[in-house]
């Protein structure tokens, strides 16, 4: 066995041997279906530790010829599969991680020039009397001629493929060279059984057209059929927090959130599982993508990009177009492309259906909090602070502490003029940030005989915390919003907190440019 051709199974043998292991064999099953059909060039984007190594990994011990392989696959769902048979190392592979190469070498030319070397020895050790020196000419010259010889097909795997355009980001022609031989290599190739990459980024738009036009892109912003393969779904997640006794609440909160096609419960696998084996809830993701990175694009400060992180931050959807986004690091045109670049780092979530993004967890919230901290952006920080004892005041009831929290939250953020009861609603949800920590929080929930503004549930682990509805007005009353919220029955629905339900008015006098405020409670009799 060579170390890219026809490597060794104990990569994939690692992953079985680790504490936990999740079983994603279903993958294969998927990639069988394509094998020598017109549909065999498969590239997956993903963040950074969304298992996509780990896939690799498997992949390459599955159709490895070299290997025996039944022994590690035939308890997990492949080996139930009826392609499973039919394909198991069957394939000559070659497996390419790029950053192996992109740290010895100081152009793509270089890098391209050494991955060929290196993959064309052992192709002589492998096929002496095909291979030899002096007429080894390129890779894909060396496999043509062993498939024509040896009727071999090929699977080719290759890890970090996009490593360049992230290495190079400026060097255009860098990254030309590289796809001219991505293409040359894999494009029209009859020894090819299988192409499949993963990498960060889907495939760059080069010039007009893409220079690798045969793959089929499974990423953030369109997983199509691959969706569930990468990261852990809901019922995965459960598992854990039963083996573990983990809170499944709570892990849902901290890593939960990534909409991914038909999947709609997608969670950061790298968490959960530092989650479980620490059996403490904290920021595990960004052991590997540091807040600095984040720091970069929100430091771009696009025109409303501002107003859109806000506004993620408090919980909204923001609608974006992904399409004008190129697939690289450096060619932003407006605040949409940095925010669909977020989306492939793994910062934001992308719901296809509604064309929008969000913050998708806790855990990523809390990512963007540090990254803000110390940009110019510093007075969204001081409202987020101050959001706990707002919070607290609401509990005791002090109408004016809470009108003055609100009415310096949105002086502080400015992030929209007033000119309805919507635009109200983004500076009392930044205002009331802390409530997260205790509460399940609604917007435009419907109950009674209309639709509650925001309605505050409190979570298991906060059930002494009272409920509460937030009715808004824009140059009304406060008294009118409470009345609201008893006429059209906003707290029927509610019935189980009579008694620690607390009924909150909040009005913005435009003429005054004035907060108002106006509390109950509600009793158990009412």
């Amino acid at each position: 066995m060579g170390y890219y051709l026809n490597p060794t199974t104990k990569g994939f043998q690692d992953s079985l041997n680790s504490e936990i292991y999740v079983d994603k064999t279903g993958l294969i099953e998927q990639l069988n279906r394509l094998i020598n059909t017109e549909q065999r060039y498969v590239c997956v984007s993903r963040p950074r530790r969304f298992g996509k190594s780990m896939a690799i990994k498997m992949l390459s011990a599955y159709y490895n010829a070299e290997s025996d392989a039944d022994e590690l696959f035939k308890d997990f769902k492949i080996g139930k599969a009826k392609s499973y048979k039919k394909h198991l190392n069957q394939y000559d592979v070659i497996r390419i991680n790029m950053t192996d190469f992109i740290g010895r070498t100081n152009s793509s030319e270089e890098l391209l020039k050494q991955l060929e070397i290196r993959v064309i020895e052992e192709f002589k050790e492998k096929y002496p009397d095909i291979v030899h020196a002096g007429n080894e000419g390129s890779l894909a010259w060396v496999m043509q001629d062993v498939y024509r010889r040896k009727e071999r097909y090929f699977v080719i795997l290759v890890d970090e493929w996009d490593c360049i355009f992230r290495e190079y980001k400026d060097k255009k022609e860098e990254q030309g060279k590289y796809l001219d031989f991505l293409r040359n290599w894999l494009k029209d190739k009859e020894y090819i059984a299988l192409a499949y990459m993963t990498g960060i980024l889907p495939i760059k738009k080069y010039g007009t057209h893409s220079a690798l036009n045969m793959f089929t892109e499974y990423s953030m912003t369109n997983a199509g059929t691959l969706a569930g393969y990468f990261g852990f779904q809901e019922e995965e997640v459960r598992e854990l927090c039963e083996r573990y006794q983990m809170s499944f609440e709570d892990t849902k909160t901290w890593y939960d959130g990534y909409h991914l096609g038909k999947v709609e419960s997608i969670y950061n696998p790298r968490s959960v599982v530092g989650a479980m084996l620490a059996n403490t809830f904290d920021t595990y993701w960004n052991q590997t993508e540091t807040f600095e990175a984040l720091r970069t694009y929100i430091d771009m400060n696009y025109d409303g990009l501002k107003d859109a992180i806000i506004k993620m931050l408090v919980g909204e959807h923001v609608q974006i177009d992904v399409r004008s986004f190129v697939n690289d690091m450096t060619t932003f045109h407006s605040y949409e492309d940095v925010l669909t670049l977020l989306v492939h780092l793994g910062y934001l979530a992308y719901d296809r259906e509604k064309e929008a993004v969000y913050i998708p967890n806790k855990e990523i919230s809390k990512e963007f909090i540090t990254a803000i901290r110390n940009t110019s952006w510093g007075e969204i920080i001081r409202s987020v602070r101050e959001s706990e004892t707002l919070l607290k005041s609401v509990w005791m009831m002090d109408t004016e502490t809470v009108a003055k929290g609100v009415e310096k939250a949105h002086y502080e953020t400015s992030i929209l003029t007033y000119n309805d009861e919507n635009a109200l609603s983004y500076t009392i949800s930044l205002a009331f940030y802390a409530a997260r920590e205790y509460y399940t929080i609604f917007r435009e929930l419907p109950t009674g005989k209309g639709y509650a503004d925001i309605v505050f549930i409190p979570k298991a682990k906060a059930a002494d915390k009272p409920a509460m509805v937030i009715e808004l007005k824009y140059d009304k009353s406060v008294q009118g919003a409470i009345a609201q919220i008893k006429d059209k029955r906003y707290t029927e629905s509610l019935s189980a907190y009579r008694g620690n339900l607390l009924l909150v008015g909040i009005n913005y006098d435009k003429e005054a440019k004035k907060h108002e405020c106006m509390i109950e409670q509600v009793e158990v009799n009412e």
